[in-house]
């Protein structure tokens, strides 16, 4: 009998003293065999299990084909599942592939994954994970100055989600830096932060910022040196 842990096979059979033929003794089991399946179901078997964007290096490595042919059969599979109009789709994120539902279909994984329930992140959590977004490696009281808000906890919240992690410090204060996580980029659908969009279309013009500002929220302007004045 055997088993899969980690993505590697382990053989849980007592076999005493005999062994099995045309096995080496302690050899996982199924090793043997792993490159003689066929490729394109081999990955979608594999891919149906994992819990993060698998490597075109590990996924070579455990299917023991070269990297160039598992890169080409994963990109003729997800182009089979466009064509075919499947209700998933197999996208290269963060780094490594992993399924999808399908974009098309998305009010129905939401119907069913909420159920009622609301589980989004608030306006603030939105707003601050968009500032580490844009500016990392950043400190707390960076995003505090371009936000006009403590955002301490919110940070909180972001970090227990996953999607910020500390950076190191900064030299200058000591102060701990933030950035967003690999699990940011996989949520937001995003093959690395060089995708994020152009940010200088979705700001508002300076008038319109300060006619909506809350009264009593003073507003910030960051210099180079990373200290925050209030403006007056």
């Amino acid at each position: 009998m055997s088993g899969a842990a980690g993505g590697e096979a382990y053989d849980i059979t007592e076999t005493g003293t005999g062994g099995i033929p045309g096995e080496r003794p302690g050899a996982p089991a199924g090793a043997l065999g792993v490159a003689e399946l066929e490729l394109k179901p081999a990955l979608e078997a594999v891919l149906m299990v994992v819990d993060e964007p698998a490597t075109e290096e590990h996924l070579a490595r455990v299917l023991q084909r070269p990297r160039r042919a598992v890169a080409l059969a994963l990109r003729e599979l997800s182009d089979d599942y466009t064509r075919q109009g499947r209700g998933f789709d197999l996208r290269l994120v963060a780094g490594g592939w992993r399924f999808y539902s399908r974009a098309a279909y998305a009010d129905a994984v939401e119907s069913f994954v909420l159920d009622g329930q609301q589980a989004r992140l608030t306006q603030a959590a939105l707003e601050t994970l968009a500032v580490v977004a844009y500016r990392q490696p950043v400190s707390r009281s960076r995003v505090s100055a371009v936000r006009g808000v403590n955002c301490d906890g919110v940070m909180r919240t972001l970090l227990q989600r996953g999607l910020v992690e500390e950076a190191g410090t900064e030299p200058e204060t000591g102060a701990i830096l933030y950035r967003t996580t690999n699990y940011f980029l996989e949520r937001m659908g995003l093959r690395g932060l060089d995708e994020l969009p152009e940010l200088a279309p979705f700001l508002p013009e300076a008038d319109a910022v300060e006619g909506d500002s809350p009264e009593g929220i003073p507003s910030f302007d960051v210099d180079d040196s990373g200290d925050s004045q209030t403006d007056h």
